[in-house]
């Protein structure tokens, strides 16, 4: 595995990435437990920002805090991305938020992009991209080559389940890109859908199967 890929294998993101896997799972569920995935997995992706030191008065004496010292920016891969985002945006709520539409037109061979905006000041800033599943990766390869036109700093994708074919694709045209995982899954099918997957995640997401 990638130096660059970390695996969540807690037992409370593994137990809940079986309710997403479950077809029985319905829309509502699905998208309260995809939130608390983004939530979890936030905490991971975020374990290395920097702190400053602070001084605040507890009701007792003056003391030292630390403090998140540049927050990130949360970008999520519309649409199936937005279903993790208020999760993470409640573990992070310093964080501000960005979003990129992009899809890939199989007509054409390539992807399109119909929406794009993040935060005037998000340059340098750490990017935490979000899309539950990563499958061939050519949309979050493109989603990466937009941001850092931007000249953002240091990108982590935060994702549920990511393919052996993706993550090989992504860190081929961007080796530095960390990421936030709750799964490696075996493979893809015919189709481009992950093995064993959880299906189309914006569709479960928001009942339009």
């Amino acid at each position: 595995m990638n130096d660059n890929c970390r695996v969540i294998e807690h037992p409370v993101i593994q137990h809940k990435l079986g309710y997403l896997r479950d077809s029985d799972t319905e829309s509502a569920e699905f998208r309260n437990i995809m939130k608390e995935l983004g939530r979890l997995l936030a905490y991971e992706a975020t374990r290395d920002l920097d702190l400053r030191e602070d001084r605040v008065h507890t009701p007792l004496m003056e003391t030292a805090v630390r403090r998140i010292a540049k927050p990130p920016v949360v970008v999520s891969v519309m649409r199936a991305g937005n279903g993790m985002m208020d999760g993470i945006l409640s573990a992070l709520p310093f964080a501000s938020a960005g979003h990129i539409g992009i899809y890939r037109d199989k007509f054409i061979n390539n992807t399109v992009e119909y929406y794009f905006k993040i935060p005037k000041d998000s340059k340098s800033r750490q990017i935490l991209l979000v899309d539950p599943l990563v499958a061939t990766a050519d949309t979050m390869i493109s989603c990466i080559d937009r941001l850092k036109q931007y000249e953002v700093g240091e990108i982590t994708i935060v994702t549920i389940l990511i393919s052996p074919e993706g993550l090989k694709r992504i860190h081929h045209f961007h080796p530095e890109v960390k990421v936030v995982t709750a799964s490696v899954e075996e493979g893809l099918n015919d189709q481009g859908y992950l093995l064993p997957g959880i299906g189309d995640a914006g569709d479960r997401l928001y009942h339009t199967r």
